[in-house]
C-alpha cells in the first residue's frame, strides 16, 4: 500500500551503502530505485556527475529514501525507527544487525544507534501492554526494569511486570 509519507534520509555519501544494508536486514526489503546526479545544476550540487543522489527503497514494505547531500546534516536520536519484535529471537536480530558497527553509547532501553548514526528502537510487541497502566505496581515495575536495560528482554520485562 502506497503512502503520502516517505522518511527521506539525508547522509553524505553513504545513501546506497546505507539501503544496501537495511535491504539486507529487513524481510520483503529491496531497492526500488536509483537516481544519480546529472551534469546539470552541478555549480549548485557540487556532486560528481552519475554518482549517486537518491537510492528509494522499502523495508518490508515501508517506502524510504536516502540522499547523498553531503555533511552538513547529521542524524540525532531526537528521530528513530522503532521495529516491533513478537519474540525475544527477534529483538535478538534486530539489535544485532542494526547495531553492527553502531555507536554502543547510544544503546539504553532498546535504543541504538547504528553505523551511520541512524536511531533505532527494538522494541517488543508487549511493551506498551506492560506499561499502559502507568499508575499500577506492575507498569511501575515494568518501567523500572526497562530503565535498567541496553537491549529489551521481554521475559524480565513481563517477570518485572508480575512481581
Amino acid at each position: 500500500m502506497k503512502t503520502k509519507i516517505t522518511p527521506f534520509l539525508w547522509f553524505d555519501t553513504q545513501a546506497e551503502e546505507a539501503a544496501n544494508f537495511y535491504v539486507g536486514i529487513f524481510p520483503n526489503s529491496k531497492i526500488t530505485a536509483v537516481v544519480r546526479y546529472p551534469d546539470t545544476g552541478k555549480e549548485h550540487h557540487g556532486k560528481e556527475p552519475g554518482s549517486v543522489m537518491v537510492v528509494s527503497f522499502e523495508l518490508d514494505g515501508q517506502a524510504l529514501s536516502a540522499l547523498n547531500g553531503g555533511p552538513m546534516f547529521q542524524f540525532s536520536c531526537a528521530v528513530s525507527f522503532a521495529v516491533e519484535c513478537e519474540t525475544q529471537e527477534e529483538i535478538d536480530y534486530y539489535w544485532e544487525k542494526l547495531g553492527a558497527d553502531g555507536d554502543p553509547s547510544a544503546q539504553q532501553c532498546g535504543w541504538l544507534a547504528d553505523k551511520f548514526g541512524l536511531s533505532w528502537q527494538i522494541v517488543p510487541k508487549i511493551l506498551p501492554e506492560l506499561l499502559a497502566d502507568t499508575g499500577s505496581p506492575g507498569a511501575l515495575r515494568a518501567m523500572a526494569a526497562l530503565m535498567e536495560m541496553r537491549k529489551l528482554d521481554i521475559a524480565a520485562l513481563k517477570k518485572a511486570h508480575a512481581g
